[in-house]
């Protein structure tokens, strides 16, 4: 069977700079190519994390160390030409001297596998069981084109991607038990986490090219606390284990799994991989202090715990929300203490410091992805994915900066208009004789208005960033942003408005449940009434320039009165003639 190294054969398929169709790459190439990419070009959005952390990111960090300080980093991350000479020097060494490790389907050593992982009966599964996006097993459905026994070839580069993805984001529960492992019980193990990333709410700084999102990646590590990548750890066996990861790169390469891909050729001699075998694997035990790629959230000790101080726990990302309605904890770059809710991630935290410290410019047009799952029937099966990118200004990650300021209150803005509509339809509701629409179920016209409104938000981001430290830009930004949400909102409360039935308009009396509390009347008018005094509080700026311009044009009226109409010709006209 011949080899597939992950080093030279073009697995990687990336997009060049400035434009042009995509181009395949092996490791090596990417790397010495990396300031010509603008980035990589993955099948499923999670497969850009998981090759990040499993593969690039752990060569460059090991091959030319990790950056130690802010000023070191800085330098490395604005140099134009990529890496050095020297560090290319070191990739390509460090490349040579592992290259074997690489290979995807060596017999001794396979990248990220375990040679010769088998059942106690030599079952294997369809490759569908490494996809994400695959049906396999029992959640094949009734009628689908394909079922759990037709074979799913996958080519090795399209196979490597989703290795390293189950890594870090497959599912949790039962897993066959192999030869091998003294913990398999009837067959099989139970008991087994989420992929790490699948615990995280995952953040991932982007830069202008590759070569600068390998760099914004970089956490400042000292030596010590590097830790070696799993390739450096010896073949790995069937038998594993709970621990702490030990350092940076053993936590980027952590091994939740223990697989094995079953290659064969086709007819026309081309490698392909249908089958695998799929294993319990490394239980990360607690989730590591040093991981970079997620903000933090506290949250009040448990009842059993022993301290007093708020437990810091990864934030995840929520179904449905665009990232900018998680500008809060973005934008939180110092450790809140025990009266404090959120923390950014380490990486956007350096990033702050670097443009405090003028490593970066502050119009850097830094790019934020958003990765995550959601899991469902305990975590046994990937129900939906969620993945955003925004720009984010990098002077608003300084806490006593106006831009900071800003976008906390156009998000916060934002979300109360959507609250406003929904109690407009509340009300509506009522004086029609019905129920409000409950908040887990169904979609309220809130969350509509977030749609119309999440372009709005996304254009400012992109303004606060090129406006830099210009205060009057941005308050004419912000003013903007008020006049074009009241208009947004106003529309999607005046289809509220039409739709309502004429009953309505005399309203109904409702009264609450209990003993306590009086009996309220709701009516249209009364319901229109609130919402137009609830947008004026919302949009103070916007509601105020309304009424400055109501009142010079009642001042111009009232001059007309007094001195009647201007009745002097028209000496322009009278020149054009």
């Amino acid at each position: 069977m011949p080899g597939y190294n992950l080093v030279d054969e073009p697995w990687l398929t990336v997009r060049p700079v400035g434009g042009g169709p995509p181009v395949e790459l092996g490791i090596a190439e990417v790397l010495a190519r990396c300031h010509e990419l603008e980035g990589l070009v993955v099948e499923f959005s999670t497969q850009l994390p998981a090759v990040l952390r499993q593969v690039l990111l752990p060569v460059v960090a090991d091959a030319t160390g990790a950056p130690r300080s802010f000023r070191q980093k800085g330098e490395r991350l604005m140099r134009e030409g990529g890496f050095t000479k020297d560090e290319l020097g070191s990739l390509q060494r460090y490349l040579d001297e592992h290259r074997a490790k690489f290979d995807l389907f060596d017999p001794v050593a396979p990248f990220g596998q375990v040679a010769g992982l088998r059942t106690a009966k030599g079952e294997t599964k369809g490759s569908a069981a490494l996809v994400a996006t695959a049906a396999s097993g029992n959640n094949v459905p009734l009628f689908a084109s394909r079922t759990d026994a037709d074979p799913l070839d996958l080519t090795p580069a399209r196979a490597a991607h989703w290795l390293v993805h189950t890594h870090c984001w497959d599912t949790a529960a039962i897993k066959t038990g192999v030869v091998g492992d003294d913990q398999v019980k009837a067959g099989k193990t139970t008991g087994n986490p989420k992929g790490p990333l699948g615990q995280l709410g995952v953040i991932v700084p982007i830069g202008r090219t590759l070569y600068e999102t390998l760099l914004l990646n970089l956490p400042l590590t000292p030596p010590k606390a590097l830790g070696v990548p799993q390739w450096k750890r010896g073949p790995h066996g069937p038998v594993w284990e709970s621990r702490a990861a030990e350092g940076l790169l053993d936590l980027w390469t952590w091994q939740a799994r223990r697989i094995r891909l079953i290659p064969h050729q086709d007819d026309a001699g081309r490698l392909k991989v249908t089958r695998v075998v799929i294993s319990a694997g490394d239980r990360l035990t607690p989730t590591s202090e040093q991981e970079p790629h997620t903000a933090w959230t506290f949250t009040a000790p448990a009842k059993k715990s022993a301290s007093v101080l708020p437990e810091r726990r990864p934030r995840r990302h929520t179904q449905g929300k665009a990232a900018w309605r998680g500008l809060d904890a973005l934008l939180a770059p110092i450790r809140q203490g025990p009266d404090g809710a959120f923390e950014t991630s380490i990486l956007l935290d350096e990033v702050s410091a670097l443009q405090e410290e003028g490593e970066l410019p502050a119009d850097y047009p830094l790019q934020v992805e958003t990765f995550g799952m959601v899991y469902g029937t305990q975590s046994s099966v990937v129900e939906d994915v969620i993945h955003d990118a925004i720009p984010l200004p990098l002077l608003a990650l300084h806490q006593d900066s106006e831009a900071h300021q800003l976008l906390l209150d156009v998000a916060e803005q934002a979300e109360q208009l959507a609250q406003a509509v929904n109690n407009l339809s509340a009300d509506l509701r009522r004086a029609a004789g019905t129920d409000p629409i409950p908040g887990d179920k169904g979609q309220r016209p809130g969350d509509l208005l977030l749609h119309t409104l999440d372009p709005l938000v996304r254009r400012l981001l992109a303004g606060v960033r090129d406006a830099g430290t210009d205060d009057d830009i941005l308050e004419r930004g912000r003013l903007a942003w008020e006049e074009l949400a009241h208009r947004r909102a106003r529309d999607a409360a005046n289809e509220l408005l039409l739709a309502a039935p004429a009953t309505t308009f005399a309203g109904r009396v409702v009264s609450p449940a209990g003993t306590l509390g009086k009996p309220q009347t709701y009516r249209l008018g009364t319901a229109g009434g609130n919402f137009r005094h609830r947008l004026d509080e919302i949009l103070p700026r916007y509601a105020d320039a309304v009424r400055e311009a109501a009142a010079v044009r009642e001042a111009a009226a009232a001059r007309a009165a007094e001195t009647g109409p201007d009745l002097e010709p028209d000496r322009g006209a009278d020149l054009d003639d």
